[in-house]
């Protein structure tokens, strides 16, 4: 059960970021197994509006680390959602990949000894190599009212979860500089290691590609678009991201549906004492 507990108006205020200002409600998720965070809806949301499910990374949004990218996608989905003017981040308590801050450290220890990327270094010291779910963050849309989002993510299990749960999903992508070797190797172990695509002038990301996710066909569909060429060197990766101007990104997307029917956009309110079972 994920419950959501939130009155009208006990929650929002006025959020200002980069000289742009917006009302945002915060609404807490619990969908208990440890499944915690909240629910930041930004404007007034309705559907296909713009939606980033984001795991809590310490290093990366608060100690500014150059060793990941958690913090530059963090950035440019918050950049994203305010020049929408809505939109809603659901941050989850999910810090070093489910497991905590603890786990993290010993995992970056073993890979700095070792060599070794973070994924192997989790399951050299006992751990799975990426155990969170996002069902909570299904949950929290649906009881938004939310029937099609855009998705701001490269994590094609973000996208599984959320078509699973009867969501539509358009995907967009997120591309963000990487600041370090350590940052680039990360990058491609994600691709490598859980299928997760690396933004760039290549499909899926092409304008024209859209996929429209029908039961029989998704498994296959998401496996086949996450495999794509490694992470370039520092000089053609640097250019790759300056060449990009940030007005096109919004157009680099997929689209991921559970049937062959869109549901039609509505304005939604948010709800008083949500309850989800």
């Amino acid at each position: 059960m994920t419950t959501f507990m939130s009155k009208p108006g006990e929650t929002e205020h006025r959020f200002s970021r980069k000289g742009r200002e917006l009302r945002v409600q915060v609404i807490e998720l619990d969908g208990g197994h440890g499944e915690q965070g909240f629910a930041l809806v930004f404007g007034q949301v309705a559907d296909d509006c713009l939606v980033r499910i984001h795991s809590r990374c310490l290093y990366g949004e608060s100690l500014f680390s150059d060793d990941c990218d958690c913090g530059p996608e963090l950035d440019k989905a918050l950049d994203l959602i305010q020049k929408a003017g809505r939109g809603v981040l659901i941050y989850l308590e999910q810090e070093g990949r489910g497991l905590g801050l603890i786990a993290k450290a010993r995992g970056y220890r073993y890979a700095e000894r070792t060599g070794s990327d973070t994924f192997t270094s989790y399951e050299a010291l006992g751990y799975p190599a990426d155990p969170r779910t996002y069902t909570v963050a299904a949950r929290g849309l649906h009881a938004l009212g939310l029937r099609s989002v855009q998705l701001l993510t490269n994590n094609p299990a973000k996208v599984e979860a959320l078509v699973g749960s009867g969501i539509a999903v358009t995907t967009v992508p997120l591309r963000t500089r990487a600041l370090s070797k350590r940052a680039r190797d990360y990058l491609e172990a994600k691709r490598r290691r859980r299928g997760h695509w690396i933004p760039g002038d290549f499909a899926p990301w092409a304008e024209e590609a859209t996929v429209v996710l029908t039961p029989a066909v998704e498994n296959r569909a998401l496996t086949d678009t996450a495999v794509l060429a490694p992470v370039p060197c520092d000089a053609a990766w640097d250019a790759d991201i300056a060449a990009t101007p940030a007005s096109t990104e919004p157009k680099r997307r997929m689209r991921f549906w559970k049937s062959s029917s869109q549901p039609q956009p509505q304005q939604r309110e948010i709800a008083g004492d949500l309850r989800v079972r």
